[in-house]
C-alpha cells in the first residue's frame, strides 16, 4: 500500500484514474485564453503597416505632397493674382490649410482602404486574421498606421508650402490644428477600411476614392467660403463632415472659418466630428466582428 501511495504521488493521478484539480482550470476548447489587450500583437500590427507604406515611401509620402503643391500654384496663379484676400489674407494663406488637411485625409483613406484589401486578392488574409487579435485591436492597428501616414503626408506638404511665397503657415489655435488634423485622419481611415472590407477588387476601391472621396474633399470649401454659394448650396455643404474638419483646421491656423470666429462655434464642431467618428468605429467593429466579406 505504501508503495502504490508513492507511485500515486510521483505519477501526479491518484488511484482512481482522475486528473488533479489544477489540470481542470484549462479554459474550454474555442475560449479565448488572452485577457485585456494584446500589445505586442498590437504593436507588431502597427509597425508591419507602416513598414509598408515606408517602404515605398517616394510614391506614399513625397508624391502626395509634390501633387497638393501643384494645387497650390496652380490656384494662387489662376485665382490669386491682383492681391486677392480671403478671410482677409491672401488666397495663398488661406488655400493652404485646406491643401494640406485634405492631403491627410485622403492618404489616410488610401492606407487603411488597401490593407484587408491587398490580402484578399493576393489570398494573404488569413495572415490578419489568424493572429490573435481581437477585432478591436485589428482595426487599431490599420487605423493608426494610416493616421501615421496622414501625419507623415501633412509634414511633408506643410514644409513644402512654408517656402512658397505668400504662404504664412502662423498657428492662431494648435489645438484646432491638432483636433482636426487627427479627426480628420481618422473619419478616412475607417471610412477606408470599411471600403476594404466591402471591396472584392481595386476597381471597387477607386470608385469609393474617385466618386465619393475625391468629390467629398473638393467640394468642402478648400477652394472658396461658402457665403459665396446660395442658402441650397450651403445647407448641402454644411452636411459634408469634410467640410468640418476643412474650416477647422484652417481655423487653427487663421484664427476664423466658415464656421465661425469663435472657440464656442469651432468646439461644437470639433465634438461634432468627435461623435461621427465614434459612430464610425462602432459600425467598423460590428462589420469587422461579423466576419462580412473576410470569413464567407
Amino acid at each position: 500500500m505504501a508503495d502504490q501511495a508513492h507511485n500515486s504521488d510521483n505519477s501526479g493521478v491518484s488511484l482512481t484514474g482522475s486528473a488533479p484539480d489544477h489540470q481542470n482550470q484549462f479554459p474550454p476548447q474555442g475560449e479565448p485564453i488572452f485577457t485585456g489587450i494584446n500589445r505586442i500583437g498590437l504593436w507588431s500590427l502597427y509597425i508591419k503597416e507602416v513598414r509598408r507604406f515606408l517602404k515605398v515611401q517616394t510614391q506614399t509620402i513625397w508624391a502626395p505632397a509634390v501633387t497638393t503643391l501643384l494645387f497650390l500654384v496652380i490656384f494662387s496663379v489662376a485665382l490669386g493674382r491682383s492681391g486677392r484676400e480671403v478671410l482677409g489674407v491672401p488666397f495663398a494663406t488661406f488655400v493652404a490649410p485646406g491643401l494640406i488637411v485634405m492631403g491627410m485625409m485622403q492618404n489616410a483613406f488610401a492606407n487603411a482602404s488597401f490593407s484587408l484589401l491587398a490580402g484578399k486578392i493576393q489570398g494573404t488574409i488569413i495572415d490578419l486574421l489568424m493572429p490573435p487579435l481581437s477585432e478591436g485591436e485589428l482595426m487599431a492597428g490599420i487605423v493608426g498606421a494610416a493616421v501615421t501616414r496622414a501625419v507623415m503626408v501633412g509634414g511633408a506638404v506643410a514644409l513644402a508650402m512654408a517656402f512658397w511665397p505668400g504662404v504664412d503657415l502662423s498657428a492662431a489655435h494648435l489645438w484646432a490644428i491638432i483636433w482636426f488634423g487627427l479627426m480628420g485622419a481618422v473619419m478616412l481611415s475607417l471610412v477606408g477600411l470599411l471600403t476594404s472590407i466591402w471591396a472584392e477588387k481595386f476597381d471597387h476601391n477607386a470608385a469609393i476614392t474617385n466618386f465619393v472621396v475625391a468629390p467629398l474633399a473638393l467640394l468642402s470649401g478648400t477652394f472658396y467660403v461658402i457665403s459665396n454659394l446660395s442658402e441650397f448650396f450651403q445647407m448641402i455643404s454644411r452636411l459634408n463632415p469634410f467640410f468640418y474638419v476643412i474650416s477647422g483646421f484652417r481655423y487653427g491656423f487663421l484664427g476664423q472659418s466658415d464656421i465661425g470666429s469663435t472657440d464656442s462655434a469651432v468646439a461644437g464642431a470639433a465634438i461634432g466630428l468627435a461623435i461621427f467618428n465614434f459612430v464610425l468605429a462602432v459600425i467598423c467593429y460590428r462589420v469587422l466582428k461579423s466576419g462580412w466579406k473576410l470569413k464567407d
